[in-house]
């Protein structure tokens, strides 16, 4: 961002685009799937029109969070006020069985890895998060957690591959 701010084109491009997938993310775990871009282009504005409010002796995700937290807020608002739409008389309701067949075997094939393997691979793997913050939740580094999803996926495979009835 200092470099951004000093007028280094590049560093102002590689921002935007890190920053970008880190809004994603964020965006993706608190509103509703149609509302991440929007949400995310939304921020990105507000960064660029305050970039010049950031100072370089601080941290810059405070600085990111907080602009992000006052964006998501403005959404939510958003949402609250538009007009809700009637619900057809007939819905047709998918067959959930395969999903809830998906998530039971996964929950008895985690079950068979270490505790810290499994929460990796559930966190990074399943449900989107970073190295990093899996990291930050699961209180290990960031090649612990790296070596926790490779061993526990090894460990996976093996267990897979000795079950006759999968096909």
């Amino acid at each position: 961002m200092a470099a951004a701010q000093n007028g280094h084109g590049g560093a102002y491009r590689r921002l935007l685009g890190e920053l970008s997938e880190w809004l994603t993310r964020y965006f993706q775990r608190r509103l509703p799937p149609g509302e991440v871009d929007d949400a995310v282009q939304e921020t990105l504005l507000a960064i660029h029109r305050r970039r010049h409010t950031y100072d370089p002796q601080y941290p810059l995700g405070p600085w990111l969070a907080a602009i992000a937290k006052n964006k998501w807020v403005d959404q939510l608002r958003s949402l609250g006020r538009r007009p809700m739409s009637e619900l057809p008389v007939e819905i047709t309701i998918g067959d959930h069985e395969a999903s809830v067949v998906s998530s039971s075997v996964l929950s008895s094939l985690l079950d068979e890895l270490r505790p810290a393997q499994a929460q990796a691979i559930l966190l990074v793997k399943v449900q989107g998060y970073s190295i990093e913050e899996a990291s930050g939740q699961i209180g290990l580094s960031p090649s612990a957690v790296k070596m926790n999803i490779h061993r526990g996926l090894a460990r996976l495979t093996a267990i897979i591959e000795k079950t006759p009835d999968v096909e």
